[in-house]
């Protein structure tokens, strides 16, 4: 019987098999690894950036809300605070002599028309826990943080009402007591208030919250701090977080110049960081 022929690699076959498989595979993972690395990093370019620019426009979008001349700011231990009192809605009231619709400044009216109705409300509409504000030029004696004046009580007993006036055409606003306004707005501006909003920017802990639902202060010292603003009822919202720092500026401008209001932001994940700007204006025209 012949002998039959075998077939296969030799050890050196295999080996230089090997070495020359693992030549390939190294520029293929050189190739491909900067591509995928890239990707990653823009990824989390972009994760950073969005979640920076979310948190911007959220802070413009109250601040463009809040009472005219309401927006203060403040830092405490390297926290930065901005507050401001938001409003639901706005309109113009119908003022004296003006018979039974007309707003009396002379003494406390418990209704009153407004020329443009509002848009904000599902009508009839009624509450205890919103304020009417007018006038509020943010300094003493016309001062809405002073809860006097210029903005209505809240609490057992003290409703708003706004409904509309089927024989005008304009709402019908009822305060239930009612209150004297101290001072006429010239543009005749009134605003429905739905209470106070801050930020709280602690690069410390590197957070951005939001807080709201508690109860206004007239001094912001008091409304600063975390513990302080949960003490005060307020419910928190993160609303960014991996900050590195921060700043929040206020100018409140003049009589022909709106307010402005300058934030700015740096996140910072696995060693890169994103910085991010934003300029607000606010009319303080009251």
């Amino acid at each position: 019987m012949r002998g039959s022929k075998q077939l296969g690699f030799t050890l050196v076959e295999l080996v230089i098999t090997i070495v020359i498989s693992t030549i390939v595979v190294g520029f293929v993972a050189m190739f491909i690894s900067g591509p995928v690395l890239g990707f990653t990093d823009q990824t989390r370019r972009a994760r950073l950036v969005d979640a920076a620019d979310t948190a911007l426009r959220r802070v413009g979008r109250d601040v463009r809300r809040a009472l005219p001349n309401s927006v203060r700011t403040t830092s405490s231990g390297g926290v930065v605070a901005l507050e401001l009192l938001s409003t639901l809605d706005g309109a113009r009231y119908r003022a004296q002599p003006s018979g039974a619709t007309g707003l009396d400044f002379a003494a406390a009216d418990g209704s009153f028309n407004v020329l443009g109705p509002f848009t904000q409300l599902t009508k009839p509409w009624s509450s205890t826990t919103h304020r009417l504000a007018i006038y509020n030029v943010g300094v003493p004696g016309a001062d809405a943080y002073e809860l006097a004046n210029v903005i209505t009580p809240t609490g057992a007993g003290q409703t708003i009402a706004i409904a509309v006036d089927g024989a005008t055409g304009e709402d019908r606003v009822t305060l239930t007591p009612g209150f004297k306004f101290a001072y006429p707005s010239p543009t005749q501006r009134v605003y429905l208030v739905d209470g106070p909003v801050s930020y709280l920017c602690d690069p410390g802990a590197g957070t951005l919250m939001r807080y709201q639902g508690y109860m206004i202060n007239a001094s912001q010292a008091n409304r600063d701090s975390h513990g302080e603003l949960i003490g005060a009822g307020a419910t928190a919202t993160l609303m960014a977080n991996q900050l590195m720092s921060c700043s929040i500026a206020y100018t409140p401008g003049t009589a022909e110049r709106a307010g402005l209001v300058t934030l700015a932001l740096t996140v910072r994940a696995q060693g890169e960081s994103v910085s991010l700007l934003s300029q607000v204006h606010v009319d303080n025209v009251p």
